[in-house]
Formats: C-alpha cells, sequence, structure tokens
C-alpha cells in the first residue's frame, strides 16, 4: 500500500514521545480528530475486562471522533518503543513510529494511506501537540 510519511524532530528522549502515542488517555491531548478512546484489555485468567491505558500487540477498544460515535479499532502492527498500526471501524487507517536520535532526541512520526493523504495536515497538528507534550517538564 502506497503512503505519505509526515515526521517531526523532538528535543525528547524517544520514551516520552512513545508514552504519548500509546497511551489512550492522552490521544485526546494530541489529536485534533480524537475526542476520546478506550481499550477493551480482557484479563488473561479470568477473561474479564479490566482497566488498562496502553496500547499493546492485539489490543482492541474503541475511539471517538470529535464528531461521531464510538467506533471499535484493532492494533494490527506493534514493535514497543518503536512503531504500532491499526485499522479503525474495519479501515487500515494511521501507523505511528519513534525513532531514537540520540538521547536526548526523536523523530517521530504518522504513515498515512495515500487515499487519506488530506489527514496528512491533521498528523501535522498532532505532531506539534506531541512535541509540546513531550518536552514540557
Amino acid at each position: 500500500m502506497a503512503v505519505v510519511w509526515i515526521t517531526r524532530e523532538i528535543a525528547a528522549p524517544a520514551e516520552r514521545a512513545w508514552d504519548e502515542l500509546v497511551d489512550v488517555r492522552r490521544w485526546p491531548a494530541w489529536g485534533p480528530t480524537v475526542a476520546g478512546a478506550r481499550l477493551d484489555t480482557p484479563d488473561p485468567a479470568s477473561g474479564a475486562v479490566a482497566v488498562a491505558h496502553r496500547i499493546s500487540a492485539g489490543a482492541t477498544g474503541q475511539v471517538r471522533a470529535v464528531v461521531g460515535p464510538w467506533v471499535p479499532f484493532a492494533v494490527t502492527g506493534f514493535e514497543e518503543g518503536r512503531w504500532w498500526a491499526w485499522r479503525v471501524a474495519g479501515v487500515p487507517a494511521t501507523s505511528h513510529r519513534v525513532e531514537r536520535l540520540g538521547d536526548r532526541r526523536c523523530r517521530v512520526g504518522f504513515e498515512v494511506p495515500t487515499w487519506a493523504a488530506p489527514y496528512a495536515a491533521v498528523c501535522a497538528v498532532a505532531l506539534r501537540r506531541i512535541d509540546r507534550a513531550a518536552t514540557s517538564p
């Protein structure tokens, strides 16, 4: 699948940027189109749904856009500390990357399918917000 990449270098450790990307409680703070997100994380021992806030490989949940209902999502690819991708309402969506550039610098990026290329402008706003959050004390 052809994609459009949008990236930003950030003067913060890669771990700080990664935390922004994987904690669903933070998504509304940096995602201009995200009003909320929640995970469906079963407890492996009992199968009961437990409260969780960080996505991981195979995670599922719901996300709500600023306008619209809650829709399901599924994490379709995941490499801890570096990369994750998802499907939203069954449709391939953005992937998210963090690249370490040193102890206190990283590059954060979004991969947008070409059919959704105009969404790259929204991603640019998100990257500025992630930068602000990751570099604030």
